[in-house]
């Protein structure tokens, strides 16, 4: 289960790695060199590009030479698609608890979890890769 208003630092680096990615569609880019463009631990990014493999989101090839590319173009990904790579699946939720109630009358936030839950999940499967593919520069 994943609530869509916290994003994980696993799930903001595959967001962002992605993203770079798609920037740069020509070349078969190694972990280290991602992360130093990220300013972002490669140990950490190490992790987290395995996992976008086994969702078939990148290819990755080990040895010299070798590093990860988008599996397909970057208009058939999604954000969402790295995202729930790593989190799993957003599921609606209204309560910062994380529960159908609280006990108390109303939500102490008036709606506003499920409403900026529903925004942000709306936000990732709308946009492609493709639609963001200028934001590191490309080749």
């Amino acid at each position: 289960m994943s609530d869509c208003l916290k994003i994980s630092d696993a799930a903001s680096l595959a967001l962002h790695a992605m993203v770079f990615l798609a920037a740069n569609p020509k070349r078969r880019l190694a972990a280290g060199e991602i992360a130093s463009e990220l300013h972002v631990s490669e140990a950490h990014l190490a992790k987290v590009m395995p996992r976008l493999a086994k969702a078939d989101l990148v290819d990755s090839v080990r040895g010299p030479g070798g590093g990860f590319v988008l599996a397909r173009p970057a208009s058939q990904i999604r954000l969402l698609d790295a995202y729930e790579a790593i989190e799993g699946k957003i599921e609606a939720n209204h309560c910062l608890l994380g529960r159908k109630s609280c006990g108390a009358k109303r939500c102490i936030l008036g709606g506003l979890v499920g409403v900026v839950n529903a925004r942000v999940k709306d936000y990732l499967a709308e946009t492609r890769l493709s639609k963001l593919s200028d934001v590191f520069g490309s080749e």
